[in-house]
């Protein structure tokens, strides 16, 4: 279930229901404003506010099931699961999404219209049905169509560099500790944790250093070396990070490239977002 709300509701998705209603709003207006010239070429009056109506609950239905469709196409971009079931949930989700925008469609311009005392017609039958479904079909491509150029968009931007501005880092770093100095690469760090009062700092070769200190000031000094936190008492190079696996509770396992793996709070999960949307994207 968590799953499904985070495929539906991420924070930067705002922009793209905006960007979708607005435009289906838009194509709204123009359909009603052509039907409505057509009708008077076919000899009837011109109502536009009828066919604003018409236009206008379809409309509506339609955003307001979009989170079914962005749901199908997220877990169709992230599933490894075989064609034929891939093909089986697109074109369920279709056939659900077209029964849902029908049935609501119809229920909103049976109550409009009864609360201006009128009527409404749907004029049931296989002909308008199957009418209907094709302009819902197209209407769910576009919709997936879109969404899937969006996520590829993004995920492409968060893998460009995120501070081209800053100055290169040096490529070396000393661990003070009283009188003595120890020099690493900060590019051989894989992480560092607390260890009372003292903060350990693991590497790739298998060295441990043990300096007097605290997480928090290790944390300020190495965060130019795109170590973050993903622990009350851990830190870990990002850089040196090769897959990453979300466990049912939240929590998290970094695996780096020379095979030690650590695991991550559910607190800090932000601190691998990117990561993540990245690893999604490219299944």
């Amino acid at each position: 279930m968590n799953k499904l709300v985070g495929s539906m509701l991420r924070p930067n998705d705002r922009s793209f229901y905006a960007i979708m209603a607005g435009l289906s709003l838009g194509i709204g207006v123009v359909n009603a404003l052509s039907a409505a010239h057509d009708a008077v070429r076919r000899g009837a009056a011109y109502d536009l506010e009828k066919q604003l109506l018409w236009e206008m609950t379809s409309i509506i239905v339609i955003i307001l099931l979009a989170p079914l469709l962005v749901v199908t196409v997220r877990l169709i971009r992230r599933g490894p699961a075989a064609p034929v079931r891939l093909i089986a949930l697109a074109v369920a989700a279709v056939i659900v999404f077209s029964l849902l925008h029908i049935t609501g469609m119809v229920m909103l311009r049976k109550l409009l219209m009864w609360g201006a005392g009128g009527a409404y017609d749907f004029r049931f039958s296989l002909a308008t049905i199957v009418y209907e479904f094709r302009k819902d079909v197209m209407t769910a491509l576009l919709i997936g169509a879109t969404l899937w150029l969006y996520d590829g968009y993004r995920a492409s931007a968060l893998q460009e560099p995120t501070r081209r501005s800053e100055p290169p880092a040096p490529a070396t770093l000393w661990l003070r500790d009283g009188a003595s100095r120890i020099r690493v690469a900060p590019a051989d760090i894989l992480w560092v944790a607390a260890a009372g009062n003292y903060v350990e700092y693991a590497m790739a070769d298998g060295r441990r250093h043990l300096i007097r200190g605290t997480l928090s000031a290790a944390e300020a000094e190495l965060a130019r070396f795109a170590l973050v936190r993903i622990h009350r008492g851990r830190l870990v190079n990002m850089t040196r990070v090769t897959a990453l696996s979300v466990l049912p509770s939240g929590e998290f396992d970094l695996t780096f490239d020379g095979g030690q793996s650590v695991q991550g709070s559910r607190r800090y999960r932000s601190a691998v977002a990117p990561l993540e949307q990245t690893v999604v994207a490219a299944r």
